[in-house]
């Protein structure tokens, strides 16, 4: 009897999988009555556990990744952003997509469709987005974030090179009855 394994194909998802590192974090947020800074070091763990590749409505296959991001203040080593989903690559349409949900009640699927524009010179670059408005990516949240935080739009700038990955990360949200651009940008090593 021989035992065989069923290759996944990650895609593009291939060179995000495992422990990445990075202390070079910022995270501007807001605050009632301006903004705060928070330097940040973090770890995102991105693994193939589980089930690593589903059929949807028996015509679209998906290859799946598991993750999960720790985010703890420099300040104090206190953990303020836990987050965790998955990475989904859907090789017949070219199209990467990333859920996302946080313990503040809001979950979100944002995506888009790769090109060859996305592959240069060994790096991969991409850019996902999802809004409350965009019929095809979207934003849950519930009546109290709605009402006193709403997550309006959620953008992810991601490049990831020889072992280094570099993340831009901006939410417009409609809090203390303005809009604000909350940022987080960090570089991470691949351990």
């Amino acid at each position: 009897m021989e035992d065989t394994i069923v290759e996944v194909n990650y895609g593009p998802l291939k060179d995000l999988i495992g422990v990445w590192k990075g202390d070079k974090g910022m995270d501007v947020s807001p605050e009632s009555d301006g903004i705060e800074e928070n330097p940040y070091y973090e770890t995102i763990t991105i693994t193939t556990d589980g089930d690593t590749s589903v059929t949807n409505a028996e015509s679209q296959k998906l290859s799946t990744l598991h993750y999960r991001r720790l985010v703890r203040r420099k300040s104090n080593n206190n953990i303020f952003h836990d987050q965790t989903g998955y990475w989904m690559w859907d090789a017949e349409n070219n199209v990467i997509m990333h859920s996302l949900n946080i313990p503040r009640a809001v979950s979100l699927l944002a995506g888009t469709k790769l090109s060859e524009n996305n592959f240069k010179n060994g790096k991969l670059s991409f850019e996902i987005e999802a809004g409350i408005d965009n019929k095809d990516w979207g934003i849950i949240q519930s009546p109290f974030m709605k009402q006193k935080a709403l997550t309006k739009n959620y953008k992810l700038k991601i490049e990831i090179e020889n072992g280094k990955l570099k993340y831009e990360e901006t939410t417009l949200l409609d809090i203390y009855g303005k809009e604000f651009e909350h940022t987080d940008t960090n570089e991470l090593t691949l351990q």
